[in-house]
């Protein structure tokens, strides 16, 4: 499961609202190869695939590509404002390390 707290479910629910002429109905989240770690998160505002998971929190809906979940499973997705910018932060306890800019990651190497 993925933890969302109020703040990202608050930013999620006013980004639809914008977008409703879009047909924007939550926001997608995924894991692909790439970044400056390996592995990089993926978000877009739309509609949820046919396999994914689908969480609501608040008045928001996130849904989780079904091939990323286990490397998202425990993560807590959490909105930030900044100096230097702001924008959706993903705390993922099966990184072993993450970038500075907190785009992507490398996952902890399993013991199996």
């Amino acid at each position: 499961m993925i933890n969302i707290t109020p703040k990202a479910a608050q930013k999620i629910h006013q980004l639809v609202l914008e977008k409703k002429s879009q047909q924007a109905k939550g926001l997608r989240l995924a894991i692909e190869k790439g970044g400056c770690a390996g592995l990089q998160y993926v978000m877009s505002l739309g509609e949820s695939e046919k396999e994914d998971l689908i969480l609501h929190s608040e008045e928001a809906l996130v849904f989780i590509d079904s091939q990323s979940l286990e490397k998202l499973t425990g993560c807590t997705l959490d909105y930030e404002e900044g100096l230097t910018g702001s924008g959706f932060r993903i705390f993922n306890p099966q990184a072993a390390r993450s970038c500075g800019c907190g785009t992507s990651f490398e996952p902890k190497k399993n013991n199996h």
